[in-house]
């Protein structure tokens, strides 16, 4: 690669000087649960700031995961009918990093939890509870961060960072603000936000931003367009959402700092499931027509406080408490030819409070060395609930249905981080104590049902070596664990009729991860380089209905339940950065890259993970002037082979090369237009995370392809 050669043959030039902290850097807090410069950490952190998520007209968590190594969003074509296949029914399913998926990497906004998706049978529910509109910046940590966040956080975490009204406030500005426009054609989608901010005096501070969208179905490159399932169009489909933040700051003096926000985040999807009608000759239960409504809504209300206290144990003091109330509903109807019709009405809720009080502490001792002691402690109670109702349910059911009963999942933790500086070195050992809670609650619920609590302790290491001002290099070890939850204990599930039941399981055990990763940084005037190797074990994964007994005769029937299963390896590499060629014709010409991949296999069965996304390399070309940016970036992504998955009857994407044009022309430093347009050669391909278990003889493989050349545009403008 022409990038990494250049910065090889640059690795020793004595001429070249470090590039100033604050032209390269943001401040993250997801890594340390404090400010801190990302190249201080020793661990790999991906950040995207206010403007690259302008400039890439971000407007999903499946954008936000387009140029990261070793990181995607799943989002299948939503084929699904009543009461069979969950395709579809999560739309952007959550994050894949390194290899594993769904809730086993952690998602927070401002550091509060968010809602965990939730599968059972053709239900499910995914985790883009978020208006990317509303976000300052995204932060993604790569590995186990358990030691510092607790459950879920096994593969890494993705942190929403919401807007602030300083944003919007230069110093001695009163009232400012930002309006948007934005067309998307890969769905035809359409948005609109605004933002304004005040300074209402010297120690108050105010914001309000609202946004809202309404787009159709994601496109594809299929062209059957018949009403059954042969398919390969999209089933026609209309997204309407909206968001609405609001935050308060008051810096009252004396080091004191309270943030007040609430945010409301609604998505709702309307779907014509022409892929469900039957195909003639028609029986009495052929579908003639079905139709869905999903609704997605989160609210969420936070109090974050600082001080700095001159106290013996702290001279920072962090207090936040948070109410978070996340609802999730699918209605799906069903006419049927002279059978009766049916009705599915599908909802998951989950309600919790959070509150964290931490503690920070600079020691500088004889010797020139200093320790930054950062210590607090986390509580979290959830109730999380669920029901089925509608009409006509299955022969040997009786609604309304509970798959597992209404249960309290509670945590509490203690953690403690040390980070210590001597000269060139800084070593960083922490621990978290977490002890969890799952008690469900027999009312309403006619099974026997279990409890189960826990404590896990999760240590890490972490070093950091710099080298000079250019050169430095981490590693770092840490453990990590999810706790099983309120649906992994208690399912239960039975049909007489079927000859099939799921049984709860009150011996499942957390997951387990150990992890290590090392890897250099470079940071020269003309190029940035980031490189990291990493591996992983990870043990007592938890399989969801599993089967584990019975023959499905009568008097025998089928018996299901989650249990733990397995051992998995994961390992490999990611290679990112940007080379800074120099100026031509008045503007800076640049190469910004990144590539990833990841291998891994079950230890006990000796076959490939299927979660792994095939190795992906990205690179472009970007050329900026102060009134414009061009930008033509190339992302290859490799085949899957049948090497790579566990069972070679499933579809196997192929290699793919896809190129992106964009540009942003800044009309004035408050008026900004930025356009681009994707997949400019209409390039017809798949990607793994959407196609994963599909058979490969699949009539309708098309229907997974993405969507074809098309453009998208935004105007912003600052006040």
């Amino acid at each position: 690669m022409a990038a990494a050669a250049w910065l090889c043959l640059h690795a020793g030039a004595g001429a070249q000087q470090a590039v100033p902290a604050a032209a390269l850097k943001d401040v993250v807090v997801s890594g340390s649960r404090t400010e801190q410069d990302p190249d201080l950490l020793p661990m790999s952190v991906d950040v995207l700031n206010a403007r690259q998520l302008e400039e890439g007209q971000v407007t999903d968590i499946r954008d936000a995961a387009r140029s990261l190594p070793n990181v995607s969003v799943a989002r299948s074509p939503s084929r699904f009918s009543l009461a069979s296949g969950s395709t579809g029914r999560d739309q952007n399913a959550g994050f894949n990093i390194r290899g594993l998926d769904g809730n086993r990497v952690l998602m927070l906004v401002d550091g509060i939890r968010l809602p965990r998706s939730y599968v059972f049978s053709a239900n499910a529910f995914g985790r883009d509870y978020l208006d990317t509109g509303l976000l300052q910046r995204i932060e993604v940590v790569r590995g186990a961060t358990s030691a510092l966040y607790g459950s879920d956080g096994m593969a890494g975490l993705v942190n929403f960072i919401t807007a602030e009204p300083a944003q919007f406030l230069p110093e001695g500005k009163a009232f400012g603000g930002r309006a948007s426009v934005g067309y998307d054609g890969d769905d035809h989608g359409k948005r609109v936000g605004a933002t304004l901010a005040g300074r209402a005096s010297d120690t108050v501070q105010w914001m309000i931003g609202a946004n809202a969208s309404r787009s159709r179905e994601l496109d594809n490159r299929g062209d059957n367009a018949a009403p059954d399932a042969d398919r390969t169009r999209p089933n026609p489909e209309r997204h309407d959402s909206y968001g609405v933040l609001m935050k308060g700051v008051v810096t009252p003096g004396g080091g004191q700092r309270h943030v007040f926000t609430v945010e409301h985040v609604d998505k709702s999807a309307d779907y014509e499931l022409l892929t469900a009608r039957s195909k003639p000759p028609l029986a009495a239960t052929s579908v003639l027509q079905s139709a869905s409504t999903t609704d997605m809504r989160r609210t969420r209300a936070t109090w974050e406080g600082a001080w700095r206290p001159d106290l013996a144990v702290a001279d920072e003091l962090k207090a936040v408490l948070g109410f978070q109330d996340a609802r999730s509903r699918e209605y799906i109807t069903e006419d049927r030819n002279t059978a009766a019709d049916r009705v599915r009405d599908v909802t998951y809720g989950e309600r919790s409070w959070q509150a964290n009080l931490q503690a920070g502490k600079l020691l500088r001792m004889e010797g020139g060395w200093s320790q930054k002691i950062t210590y607090g402690l986390d509580y979290t109670r959830t109730q999380v609930e669920n029901l089925q109702t509608g009409v006509t349910p299955p022969v040997g059911e009786t609604f309304p249905i509970k798959r597992f009963p209404d249960t309290t999942e509670s945590s509490a933790a203690l953690y403690l981080q040390d980070e210590i500086a001597l000269g060139r070195w800084s070593v960083t050992p922490g621990a978290r104590l977490d002890h969890f809670r799952i008690q469900p609650r027999q009312a309403g619920f006619n099974a026997a049902v279990v409890s189960l609590s826990g404590t896990e302790l999760s240590p890490k290491l972490g070093a950091l070596y710099r080298v000079d001002d250019r050169w430095s290099v981490f590693g770092n070890y840490a453990a990590g664990f999810r706790a099983p939850n309120a649906g992994q204990i208690n399912a239960f599930f039975e049909n007489p009729v079927g000859n099939y039941r799921t049984l709860p399981n009150a011996n499942l055990k957390p997951e387990k991860s150990q992890n290590v990763e090392v890897g250099v940084r470079g940071r020269l005037q003309d190029a940035s380089l980031d490189v990291a190797a990493f591996t992983g074990r990870y043990r007592d994964f938890i399989e969801d209905l599993r089967q584990v007994g019975g023959t499905g005769a009568p008097g025998n029937p089928l018996v299901f339940q989650s249990v733990n299963l397995g051992k998995v390896r994961l390992s490999g590499f990611e290679v990112k950065g940007d080379v800074r060629w120099g100026r031509f014709a008045g503007g800076l010409v640049s190469t910004p890259f990144a590539y990833g991949r990841t291998q891994g296999k079950d230890t006990a069965t000796g076959r490939p993970v299927n979660s792994i996304d095939p190795q992906r390399l990205s690179a472009g070309v970007r050329y900026d002037t102060a009134a414009w940016m061009l930008r033509l970036d190339a992302t290859h992504s490799a085949a899957k082979k049948a090497g790579d998955v566990d069972g070679s009857a499933q579809f196997l994407t192929p290699s793919s090369t896809v190129l992106d044009l964009s540009a942003q022309w800044r009309i004035r430093p408050d008026l900004r237009l930025t356009a681009g347009i994707y997949n400019l050669t209409d390039r017809k391909y798949w990607r793994w995370s959407d196609v994963r278990g599909l058979a490969a003889n699949a009539a309708f493989i098309d229907a997974y392809t993405q969507p074809g050349r098309y453009a998208r545009v935004a105007l912003t403008a600052d006040f």
